[in-house]
């Protein structure tokens, strides 16, 4: 995307004098949801107006609400990473500036920026990714899970009828994507199927949620929310929707194991699992792992067939989006198989 078909605030924040800090050029970066200003040694998020019905950011009191909550929600895990809101305002001139006196048109968060080098899928891609890594992680997400809220209201969405209708919607999505490239006919009746069959055991659910295991949990657990530096940072949890993130540990913790079975480190996953499950004293994760390391697969290779599916992307995003796409449909396959 050129800078001159942004909205008009972010190509005023393109300029590094805007902020009141030294910045000598500034980054922007752009998910589906976001845009993302990397300046100098901080970053600015702006969340864009869309709705897409599970998260709504359409009006500015919207995206003031949910830049609010994740700064609460983020500051559990990284409580020196997420600073502050931040307003972007128009001012007499007509111009924009950062945290000015003139009408606010934007709220944003402002983080400290973490270094590159230490985000987990540089580690990963290095081959450096290693158990003494995961050993401080699973310090960090065990005490995470220990404080995390639970309660009556949170347990609710523990249940086979509340986790339903999340697993159950990515099938709906993807129907059809089916033989079209990336998910054969074959693993879609064979994934759907396992997930109803898991779903019809309810006792499976009653045990973790009278165990405790229903907690606010992070939501987007997976190596590129993760920077392993100083400290473990884990950043970017889901503020925009209660049911992605109320859910069982057991599905935050699959997200990572499936993430680093992903990227072919079945030993690392193995082990986060097991330190996992005696560090938090729950062993009672293993009977609901591969279900939720399969859902999270899914979900994983249906964010690749929607990506492919955008008519903004070029050719070569959308075929790299379908082979992910293909790749996560297999391995969510293979965690049936198990």
């Amino acid at each position: 995307m050129s800078h001159e078909s942004l909205p008009p605030f972010l190509q005023a924040l393109m300029h590094p004098g805007c902020y009141d800090h030294p910045v000598r050029e500034v980054r922007l970066v752009q998910t589906h949801i976001s845009s993302v200003l990397l300046a100098g040694d901080y970053v600015y998020k702006f969340k864009k107006p869309v709705n897409f019905g599970f998260l709504d950011f359409s009006d500015l009191d919207k995206r003031r609400y949910y830049c609010e909550q994740e700064l609460v929600l983020n500051r559990r895990l990284c409580p020196d990473i997420y600073l502050d809101l931040v307003v972007v305002t128009r001012e007499t001139g007509g111009g924009f500036a950062l945290n000015g006196k003139g009408q606010v048109v934007e709220y944003g968060v402002k983080m400290v920026r973490m270094p590159e080098e230490r985000m987990m899928p540089r580690l990963i891609q290095r081959g450096a990714l290693n158990s003494g890594h995961i050993d401080r992680l699973v310090g960090v997400l065990s005490d995470f899970y220990r404080r995390a809220e639970g309660g009556a209201d949170i347990a609710a969405f523990g249940t086979a009828k509340a986790v339903a209708v999340n697993v159950l919607e990515n099938f709906d999505q993807t129907q059809g994507a089916v033989d079209q490239g990336a998910l054969t006919r074959e693993q879609f009746d064979r994934i759907s199927r396992y997930a109803r069959d898991i779903l019809a055991q309810e006792v499976l659910f009653e045990q973790r949620i009278a165990g405790g295991f229903i907690r606010d949990c992070h939501g987007d657990l997976y190596s590129a929310n993760i920077c392993l530096a100083d400290k473990v940072y884990i950043f970017d949890c889901i503020e925009f929707n209660q049911r992605f993130r109320y859910s069982d540990v057991a599905s935050d913790v699959a997200f990572l194991a499936m993430d680093l079975d992903y990227h072919g480190l079945g030993q690392l996953s193995r082990y986060f699992v097991e330190q996992f499950c005696q560090r938090s004293n729950d062993p009672g994760l293993l009977a609901v792992l591969d279900f939720y390391k399969c859902y999270r697969a899914y979900v994983r290779g249906k964010i690749g067939l929607f990506t492919a599916g955008d008519p903004a992307v070029d050719a070569a995003t959308r075929d790299f989006s379908l082979q992910q796409a293909a790749r996560y449909f297999q391995l969510a396959d293979r965690y049936v198989g198990q």
